[in-house]
């Protein structure tokens, strides 16, 4: 397949649109060296969630000249406030879950996030040095992204993992991307894509909906909403299609009600 420079952002960085999101960074130099690692492609918004050691001088050292970006970083306390704006967010994971969800390479990566970022925020989620993403904060992701690394020494560092995908998204962003690929459609939809926070209100609204009619026992809930997070994430719901969805499960709470 050859690919084509067909340019996705129209004059505009798309890379504007993109944070990257690490999670509970324990090690301040990984943050200076994530920082450095998005500078040299062209990304500039970083958000860290709760960590360790912030502001450090080891930051800063590794950032080994993207100080911007580290003066920059917005600080949070929660996953859910990193991504709240985000219209896709798409969690990096090193190991395979209980229940798969849609998994993308590095490549395949950059071709989702870079054309929904010429309209929307969207996301890059990076997890812990030891033990990645939790499942809870995966399932907030609507697409897995993985590096095929060597399985006999897998070992990626964070700036190391960054890097790879900034790289990607670089790429993308310089317009070397097939338009026959998946997801050039996004360019063009009609309505803007519903956002992280929204997502969680449909899903609160649902589990709501779903014991109230007894499809699901709050005291042994099991994957139900786990799975219905994966169907509905994978789909990509803009805010009319969500607001369709919360209108039917609001009749719905209304009609057991009147029953």
């Amino acid at each position: 397949m050859s690919h084509i420079a067909v340019g996705i952002n129209s004059g505009k960085n798309v890379l504007d649109n993109i944070t990257v999101v690490l999670v509970n960074t324990s090690h301040p130099g990984n943050i200076g060296s994530a920082a450095r690692a998005m500078k040299t492609m062209g990304l500039s918004r970083l958000c860290l969630v709760a960590p360790d050691k912030f502001p450090h001088e080891f930051a800063t050292s590794r950032a080994a000249g993207a100080d911007d970006i580290l003066e920059q970083a917005r600080v949070v306390q929660s996953l859910d406030e990193a991504i709240a704006d985000c219209a896709l967010v798409v969690g990096t994971s090193a190991r395979g879950r209980k229940i798969p969800w849609p998994l993308l390479d590095p490549h395949q990566c950059a071709l989702k996030l870079a054309p929904a970022a010429e309209k929307h925020q969207v996301a890059l989620v990076f997890g812990r040095e030891d033990r990645g993403l939790t499942n809870e904060e995966l399932s907030r992701c609507q697409y897995h992204v993985h590096i095929p690394a060597n399985p006999d020494y897998s070992s990626l560092n964070l700036g190391a993992a960054v890097q790879v995908l900034s790289y990607e998204l670089r790429m993308a962003e310089l317009g070397l991307i097939d338009p026959s690929e998946p997801e050039s459609w996004a360019r063009e939809w009609d309505v803007d894509f519903a956002s992280a926070e929204a997502l969680e209100g449909l899903y609160s609204h649902m589990q709501q909906v779903l014991e109230k009619i007894g499809f699901l026992d709050p005291e042994a809930p099991g994957q139900v909403m786990t799975r219905m997070r994966r169907l509905y994430g994978r789909k990509q719901l803009d805010k009319t299609e969500l607001s369709m969805l919360r209108g039917m499960l609001s009749e719905t709470l209304r009609s057991v009600k009147d029953s």
